[in-house]
């Protein structure tokens, strides 16, 4: 059995996802996101940028031979070349040298690789192999690894990996490397601390080896933010709602999953049933938490709205607690009251060169029952300044409209482009007290049957729909990158399209939310 660097990192990531990449059934694997396919390209690119500034040799071999890789970059280690790009570094049973007698191994408190199977390959292949002066079974040089990741910090994940480097490449070389490195987008070279990650490296090691051994297939556990672009997310997603499992629940994070289990709460029914005070006295679910997730389950089962009316271990409501974060006012809040004229507000942003290209607003005018949506946006990226100060015009042609938005980057981003553009605060610190987040409106009076409170599922079960299903945020950003390289206004149409669509299903949100809270 052969366990790579990549299936490591995979582990980390998700069990299940690493485990279903060597057993699952590879016709149920989605298609590629083109969003995906553009956090490939542009990884590649990084790389390359890092590599044109180096002078290296790499190992030539027959494809998919990592005993002929093996030898080729052993080759090159031998003659002592400075930079080695993409060596292939097997440990077998037959290769291990790794044993309390290696050179700071034991200063290193790192145990020896007895706990690898006979069965068991290791596959390791850094970006780099560094020469640095030292003392190897080469001579008087050591190599050392570096892996160029496009990332914007040095993230566990890499950093484990690069541990998995160190310990494969100590035992082809005889020596422990200090560290290992990892070179970031923005804070350049990052120097792993192997003390610390390196026992834990091992254990998790430990724990993929008995998995892949075992056959054990993972439960699964659908994570929007993490599962969002795995191409299993279809298959998991079946799954998952066949059972009615319980991830699909807002607010059951990983570890509440694990004590809800323990006590056995492990269906919707369940948890709705489940008096909170039982939940209370446990860490996952101080803070109101216990209240929210049961009152949470009884919406999905009954797919109905409730008003949320959370209760903590002493049988009071939290509605009665001043400053709660889910605290009802006695009196409609001011964002239901009905003005002649709103705006609704939604961005498109393009975070890999830091640029905001479209800023749309759609201005709702009950007195002549019309609807005008405007697309601010820049066709180049020297345009953001111009569609800036365009939205600054038109919010204060409207000068006490209030504007909504779902979520604070509309204020964030405001913010920032004041500051980029040396913008005068009276021109737009006024406009952000008119500002009101729908989100935080939904999420601190109701409890809805969603399966997150992002703009899509809680509009889509308010019963609007996007024009284009499959659109979103990181689609866009592809779209706004093909526009730039082909000037195929097509893309910008699909854009403003879905912009527009985000703008008013914050509307339509935020009439239900109204409606809603009037009737009760």
């Amino acid at each position: 059995m052969l366990i790579t660097d990549k299936q490591l990192l995979n582990y980390q990531r998700c069990d299940r996802r690493a485990f279903l990449d060597v057993y699952g059934d590879i016709n149920q694997l989605d298609p590629a996101s083109d969003f995906l396919l553009k956090l490939i390209r542009d990884s590649l690119t990084y790389r390359q940028t890092i590599l044109e500034q180096q002078t290296y040799q790499q190992p030539y071999y027959p494809n998919g031979d990592w005993v002929a890789g093996t030898e080729a970059t052993l080759s090159l280690m031998r003659q002592g070349v400075d930079r080695i790009y993409r060596g292939v570094l097997l440990q077998s049973e037959k290769s291990k040298k790794i044993s309390a007698s290696i050179e700071n191994l034991e200063v290193l408190g790192i145990e020896n690789s007895s706990f690898i199977p006979s069965t068991v390959a290791l596959l390791s292949r850094p970006h780099l192999l560094v020469k640095q002066p030292g003392n190897s079974d080469f001579g008087d040089w050591i190599y050392v690894p570096a892996d160029i990741w496009i990332a914007k910090r040095p993230k566990l994940d890499y950093q484990i990996v690069g541990a998995f480097h160190a310990q494969i490449l100590a035992s082809i070389q005889g020596v422990m490397p200090e560290t290992a490195w990892l070179i970031l987008r923005e804070k350049g070279p990052y120097a792993v601390n192997l003390l610390q990650r390196l026992p834990q490296m091992q254990e998790i090691l430990k724990h993929c080896i008995q998995m892949f051994q075992e056959k054990n297939e993972p439960e699964m556990f659908i994570s929007r933010q993490k599962c969002n672009l795995c191409r299993w997310y279809t298959s998991c997603y079946g799954i998952a709602e066949s059972k009615k499992h319980l991830s699909l629940l807002p607010g059951v994070t990983p570890a509440r999953y694990a004590q809800l289990q323990k006590l056995n709460l492990t269906t919707i029914e369940s948890l709705a049933l489940a008096n909170p005070e039982l939940l209370i006295n446990y860490r996952e679910f101080e803070g109101g938490i216990a209240a929210q997730l049961v009152q949470q389950a009884q919406s999905k089962l009954k797919n109905q709205a409730t008003i949320r009316n959370l209760t903590i271990g002493n049988g009071e409501s939290e509605n009665s607690i001043p400053n709660s974060p889910f605290s009802i006012p006695n009196s409609q809040p001011n964002f239901l009251t009905t003005t002649p004229i709103e705006i609704y507000f939604d961005l498109e942003a393009e975070p890999e060169i830091n640029l905001d290209y479209l800023q749309g607003l759609l201005v709702v005018d009950r007195r002549t029952n019309t609807e005008i949506y405007h697309a601010f946006l820049a066709e180049q990226p020297a345009d953001e300044g111009l569609i800036w100060q365009q939205f600054l015009d038109l919010v204060w042609s409207y000068p006490i409209a209030p504007i909504f938005h779902f979520c604070d980057y509309e204020i964030q981003t405001v913010k920032r482009l004041a500051r980029r553009y040396k913008t005068p605060a009276y021109q737009w610190q006024p406009v952000l007290k008119r500002f009101v987040d729908i989100h935080k409106q939904v999420t601190q009076t109701v409890t809805l049957p969603v399966e997150s409170y992002a703009l899509k599922p809680i509009a889509r079960w308010m019963g609007f729909e996007w024009r284009d299903a499959k659109a979103n945020g990181a689609q866009c950003v592809c779209w706004y990158d093909e526009w730039l390289k082909t000037g195929d206004r097509a893309f910008l149409d699909a854009i403003v399209r879905y912009n527009e669509d985000d703008c008013r299903a914050t509307y339509h949100v935020k009439d239900w939310l109204a409606s809603f809270l009037q009737n009760i």
